[in-house]
């Protein structure tokens, strides 16, 4: 299995639990349409001549940041979303309807600003602790230089597929590398969407493909990193009860087709899973901002 993977996809699970039920708890878009307010007490009900400067009220900051967001959305094609508040989600836009493709310079770039984002560096940390806890590819060895060795895996296997599938493919094969938000139906209909779209994307005209750019580009990334990087062999241990020894077993190469493909399977599942947290994040999100400003709105004072 792909290092790293294993926990990554663990802690994903646990993550979307509460991410789910709180989806399904979201209202729909249209329930959230500004209902109209009473005039106040002691004015007339008619107004003469309205000034239409008048009726300008400045916009809300929420407005101006939303407007800001659409801009910047609308020249480059990409977000500034972050998953669970931290990761990089700079590829999904959210009630996007007909936007530019991004041209190939924008592709590697957005990629490279998600795959070196500084969160990323403390990220794998982590995830190479896990890895060294549970002993994960013996042939790494421990200590600091067993630590290092995964961490620098795990930062070349995860930069070495976000490249390959949302940069390097998409450019050759003029596929959008984007997850567009659904956003309609119940959460079967919206989860089996974003499940499909590991296998359909757009390409950059706008017209529905199979995805090329995801399914070869995570072979590519496997194949890789399964034969260049990661140790050649895997090493287990065995304790003979007659000497009180332990015995280290260098068992056959990793770099087969069937390890290869192992790892493969366990990238598009991980992309998977990823997928799907995407498609119910933005809900997730306006509820937990939703749920922060009720609990920090000014009560109103007792009238005189």
């Amino acid at each position: 299995m792909k290092f790293a993977l294993r926990p990554f996809i663990v802690f994903l699970l646990a993550s979307s639990l509460p991410l789910i039920s709180a989806a399904q708890q979201t209202q729909s878009p249209d329930a959230t349409t500004p209902q109209t307010q009473a005039s106040p007490a002691g004015t007339s009900g008619q107004q003469k001549n309205p000034d239409p400067k008048a009726q300008a009220a400045p916009a809300p900051a929420d407005s101006k940041d939303a407007q800001s967001t659409a801009v910047k959305g609308k020249n480059t094609g990409t977000s500034n979303d972050r998953l669970f508040l931290a990761l990089p989600n700079f590829l999904t836009l959210e009630n996007a309807g007909k936007v530019p493709p991004l041209t190939t310079a924008q592709k590697f770039k957005v990629v490279a600003r998600g795959s070196f984002d500084k969160i990323e560096f403390p990220w794998y940390g982590v995830l190479s602790g896990i890895s060294q806890a549970e002993n994960s590819e013996p042939g790494y060895g421990q200590g600091w230089e067993g630590y290092g060795k995964r961490y620098a895996s795990a930062f070349a296997d995860g930069t070495i597929e976000n490249f390959m599938t949302s940069a390097v493919l998409p450019s050759i094969l003029h596929q959008d590398p984007r997850f567009f938000q659904s956003s309609e139906g119940g959460f079967a209909h919206r989860a089996g969407y974003a499940v499909s779209r590991i296998f359909v994307t757009r390409t950059d005209s706008g017209h529905a493909q199979f995805n090329y750019s995801e399914i070869i580009g995570s072979a590519l990334s496997a194949s890789i990193s399964t034969n260049t990087y990661h140790p050649r062999s895997f090493i287990t241990t065995r304790y003979d009860p007659a000497t009180g020894m332990l015995t280290y077993i260098h068992n056959a190469s990793s770099r087969t087709l069937q390890n290869t493909a192992s790892v493969w399977g366990t990238q598009v599942l991980y992309d998977t899973i990823t997928i799907v947290i995407k498609e119910f994040w933005p809900d997730v999100h306006r509820k937990m901002t939703h749920k922060h400003k009720s609990e920090v709105a000014p009560t109103a004072s007792p009238g005189p």
